[in-house]
């Protein structure tokens, strides 16, 4: 028996050359691909040059970094999600976690020569001439892509740092969002950031780089646990298998809204050697999506039968067209796109990312719904939402259970009024007016929490998980049900703080700098949008919410929250119209409006729609808190009725009633009741 488990096991691929196989075809691919695209630095006479070095580094050291900072997601996904656990980490899961502070590191060195190069490149200058201490300091401080290699190398060299002597899971869930995190800084500086639709484009990218990095690392180390023979193997590779179903789907779809931006006409596509580069990339997803229902139909059933053969070598081959594939979007960061340089953005178009919309005019309404832009973070988060809480309704019904339609309309009413918030006119102009914008931030905090957390997502979802087997890891059920009832939460949803949060916020954004700051990029434009979603999701789920939580506070508590809270709503709109300072004045300088003249009038109108708008949802929250206030009491009076007709001697109204009778036979008692005494006392 050993001997034939030897011998299987010396058919396998040896790992080592697998993941050594992996890197070196990805920069090879990298090279190919930059010399195909035309990415390579061409000598001209009477024009400074970079060299060959940074022409050939660049690419190479960008390659590295992504799949240094591939291999850290996955490691610390492996450790965080994949693998079984508790508070503290087991010895199998420190033992990734230094594989993934090894990958951290790799990542930091590679980022920093990435930055360098890039350096050398933007300035054609040799490396050797350019680099110094002063002038990186300067490219960090007023170069857009500086300051994202930066960040890339300072996230990567934290979590080299933190892996070293991290413990618990906490620790390691805090790594894994940072490595996730560090990531994104690049993709807001390179093609996508300069393409005419670049909101669209730049969010594209972040999506299409979180779904590789699962995707791909993810991959990467269930290979790794099932050459090396681990316990957890299959346990590892059943967790990882939706979630690879997931990022594949976010890969595809975020890949084709960012190669549709980018192309001037269909043409380009077969014509350009963009073009045939994204149909190679194309190509290879559509392989490693068969590959993936191929793991699903047949080795991953045998794995969990023990044979491991299959799924190890499959996996492999998967590996190896993985990092084809890397290279090639390596490639396609140096190659121009079609199209790149026929027209110049204007200074307006690089503030916006597209061109500044026609005035409102006699017919404000009109342009609100008709100048529409594509979001793939709101619109590929709204269909995930409605699709998930489709199918979570779908299973309870499936099973004989109800769910009311109401919540499902609820649910389904808000993720619309979003996408309307966040694609429509309403997003489009409110870059361009303050009015516009205070009515989309009034949308996003007020009209779709009420709608959102009257859904019920929360409780759906309790419903419709199946719980984890007994003496098996947490399912998602379970950590719902953590989440729910974490410490965090509690703080949180305490009706003070979540009241502070909501009120306090727009005090702070739209009476500092930090309106004007986040208004000049899409990321911060877009976390403005989502932290007033959240904030009012908090607010209202506290309010008026159905889904359960650590501190479900009375209706009376409930009702003096919302009333003390919207004196402040008033203050802060009042304080908006009699102002004499323009919020955001570089924002709304920087932009050409000509048919914008008196731009504190339109901060006066933003102040009337913010004091107009917050009315209306204040009236109809009270109304929603009225009536569950009274189905409250009505479904206590049920059980109370319940009790009393199966006279099991738990008679409330009974024991109410005896209480009574207590009291008031004590109230007649004598203060001083008599003492008697015996004769014997007398004499």
């Amino acid at each position: 028996m050993a001997t034939e488990t030897t011998s299987r096991a010396g058919r396998l691929p040896q790992l080592p050359l697998v993941l050594a196989g992996s890197v070196g075809l990805a920069v090879a691919v990298t090279a190919v691909a930059v010399w195909a695209g035309g990415g390579a630095a061409v000598e001209i006479p009477g024009i400074e040059d970079a060299g060959a070095l940074t022409a050939w580094g660049l690419p190479v050291a960008r390659t590295l970094a992504d799949a240094a900072a591939v291999a850290s997601v996955g490691a610390l996904l492996l450790v965080v999600v994949l693998l079984p656990g508790g508070k503290k980490l087991s010895p199998t899961q420190l033992r990734y976690l230094n594989w993934a502070a090894a990958a951290a590191a790799l990542w930091t060195l590679a980022a920093v020569a990435a930055l360098v190069f890039t350096l050398s490149d933007l300035f054609a200058q040799p490396v050797g001439e350019i680099v110094s201490p002063a002038v990186v300091a300067d490219f960090v401080a007023t170069d857009a892509q500086g300051r994202s290699y930066a960040l890339m190398a300072g996230a990567a060299g934290l979590i080299a740092t933190l892996c070293v002597g991290i413990g618990t899971a906490r620790w390691a869930r805090l790594a894994l969002v940072l490595a996730v995190a560090g990531m994104l800084p690049p993709a807001f500086t390179g093609h996508s950031s300069a393409a005419g639709n670049h909101d669209a484009a730049v969010t594209s990218l972040a999506l299409h780089l979180v779904g590789v990095a699962v995707w791909v690392g993810g991959l990467v180390f269930v290979l790794i646990v099932a050459a090396r023979r681990e316990e957890q193997a299959a346990d590892a590779v059943r967790r990882f298998s939706p979630l690879a179903a997931w990022a594949l789907l976010a890969v595809a779809a975020s890949g084709m809204v960012n190669a549709v931006v980018r192309f001037p006409s269909l043409g380009e596509v077969f014509t350009s050697r963009y073009g045939l580069m994204v149909l190679a990339k194309a190509a290879a997803l559509a392989a490693l999506g068969g590959i993936g229902w191929w793991h699903r139909r047949r080795t991953l059933p045998a794995l969990k039968d023990g044979r491991r053969r299959g799924f190890v070598r499959l996996a492999a081959g998967e590996l190896l067209l993985m990092a084809a594939a890397i290279g090639l979007a390596v490639g396609l960061s140096r190659t121009p796109a079609p199209g790149a340089g026929d027209a110049s953005l204007s200074p307006t178009e690089e503030l916006l990312g597209f061109a500044m919309p026609p005035p409102l005019g006699d017919f404000p309404w009109t342009p609100l719904f008709t100048q529409w832009h594509f979001d793939p973070l709101f619109a590929f988060g709204a269909a995930a939402a409605a699709l998930l809480y489709l199918a979570g309704v779908r299973k309870l019904r499936k099973r004989g259970d109800k769910w009311p339609v109401g919540r499902t309309i609820s649910w389904l009413l808000g993720l619309a009024v979003t996408v309307l918030a966040t694609m429509s006119g309403l997003n489009t102009y409110g870059k361009v007016l303050f009015s516009v914008h205070m009515g989309q931030h009034m949308i996003l905090a007020m009209t779709v929490p009420i709608l959102l957390v009257l859904g019920g997502p929360a409780t759906l979802a309790l419903r419709a998980l199946p719980a984890a087997p007994k003496g098996e890891p947490d399912g998602p059920r379970e950590m719902l049900m953590k989440l729910l009832h974490s410490r965090y939460v509690k703080v949180i949803s305490h009706p003070v703080v979540a009241s502070v949060l909501f009120i306090g916020s727009a005090f702070v954004v739209y009476y500092s700098s930090l309106f004007e700051t986040l208004m000049r990029s899409h990321l911060g434009h877009t976390f403005m949008l989502v932290h007033f979603l959240a904030v009012g999701l908090l607010f209202f789920w506290v309010v008026i919410g159905i889904d359960p939580g650590p501190r479900r506070p009375p209706h009376l508590g409930r009702l003096f929250a919302l009333i003390l809270t919207m004196p402040f709503h008033s203050w802060f709109s009042i304080s908006l119209m009699s102002s004499t300072a323009l919020i955001g004045e570089g924002w709304w300088s920087a932009l050409e409006r000509p048919w914008v003249e008196y731009p504190m009038d339109d901060q006066y109108d933003a102040g009337a729609i913010a004091w107009a708008t917050g009315d209306i949802p204040v009236l109809i929250t009270t109304i929603i808190l009225a009536i569950q206030w009274v189905r409250s009491d009505q479904r206590e009076a049920r059980r109370v009725d319940r009790q009393i007709d199966r006279g099991d001697g738990n008679d409330p109204l009974a024991a109410y009633n005896a209480y009574l009778a207590g009291l008031h036979a004590r109230d007649r008692r004598p203060a001083n009741p008599p003492t008697t005494t015996t004769p014997t006392e007398e004499s």
